[in-house]
């Protein structure tokens, strides 16, 4: 099937994978620290969740944003049915994902306490869990399943893999390729290393999507060059944020440049990173366009042309997300 005539999953259904537009790939929409929902500091004024959500979200289609993806997976407080008010009220197509991780963030469901130490869920029990939210829809807690989701999306601990994480991963990975979804993955400690986990398990590199590749860490190891160099999508999805742990957008707009003049330009994922509404952890207050009003000019001013950077940002999200 050609991309051109795939669909990508949206939480309102099915959509023409051509009429995404600008996509911003590895964004947040509501998050919560699992569990500080039960908090009794913890404030949850929906009416107040949805507003802040819809005026950002029709800031980034004001800026010439189409589609937004939130990447943070099924228990960091994804809200479905939210999320279909809010793409309705907006205009904004989004996309939701499943997924998990890293293994701080899961609960001890996913562990085998009859083990000492427990021993993690098997692989294809994750692949199980996560390939029914795609083709059964994504589960809304004590009351149905709502429409598919339209990305698996994991993460590693950052100190580096666990056994949880390979299991993650490897179900993940599984439950992508039985679907004809893309992979987002977080890296850990190496990004390499992490990709070929997922590659071992037969999921074509183009449909991965590895996340955070302009930490400092990662652009001092030339993680990205490595990455793309085997077919995979190289994600810098902090653009705005700078600090000891992540490249400057100066340097983030030079690294864009230098992939591109390498021949990679079809393997480059730009975002933000920008979470909405965040609960039980500090907000990160980026507004989801600012790849579009801060960081393109910095990439034209660079040199790179128009057909380079349309294709970063409509383009290449469109050929990951179309299912096929």
């Amino acid at each position: 099937m050609s991309v051109n005539s795939s669909t990508v999953n949206t939480v309102l259904g099915p959509v023409p994978a051509d009429e995404l537009g600008v996509v911003a790939v590895h964004e947040a929409l509501l998050s919560v620290l699992p569990g500080a929902e039960h908090a009794y500091d913890v404030d949850f004024d929906r009416p107040e969740i949805f507003e802040t959500l819809a005026g950002k979200l029709r800031d980034f289609r004001a800026r010439g944003g189409g589609t937004l993806v939130d990447s943070t997976g099924m228990f960091h407080g994804r809200d479905v049915r939210l999320y279909e008010s809010l793409s309705r009220a907006t205009g904004v197509h989004i996309v939701a994902s499943t997924g998990q991780g890293p293994e701080e963030l899961l609960g001890g469901y996913f562990l085998t306490p009859q083990t000492d130490p427990p021993t993690p869920w098997p692989a294809e029990k994750f692949a199980e869990l996560f390939t029914r939210e795609i083709t059964e829809g994504m589960v809304v807690p004590r009351v149905e399943r709502r429409g598919p989701a339209g990305l698996v999306a994991t993460a590693v601990t950052r100190t580096g893999m666990t056994a949880t994480d390979e299991s993650l991963v490897r179900g993940a990975a599984r439950a992508a390729l039985a679907t004809g979804t893309a992979l987002s993955l977080r890296y850990g400690a190496d990004a390499v290393h992490d990709l070929d986990t997922a590659l071992d398990e037969g999921l074509p590199a183009d449909r991965i999507a590895v996340g955070g590749l302009d930490r400092a860490d990662a652009v001092a190891a030339g993680a990205p060059v490595k990455v793309a160099a085997r077919g995979a999508r190289v994600v810098l999805d902090r653009v705005g944020r700078e600090g000891p742990d992540h490249v400057t957008d100066a340097e983030r707009a030079r690294l864009v440049v230098e992939l591109a003049r390498a021949g990679h330009a079809d393997r480059i994922l730009l975002s933000a990173g920008a979470t909405g509404v965040a609960k039980g952890h500090p907000a990160d207050d980026l507004p989801y366009s600012r790849v579009l009003t801060d960081f393109v000019p910095r990439l034209a001013a660079r040199g790179l042309g128009e057909d380079d950077v349309r294709r970063i940002l409509v383009a290449n999200p469109r050929d990951l997300l179309a299912t096929r």
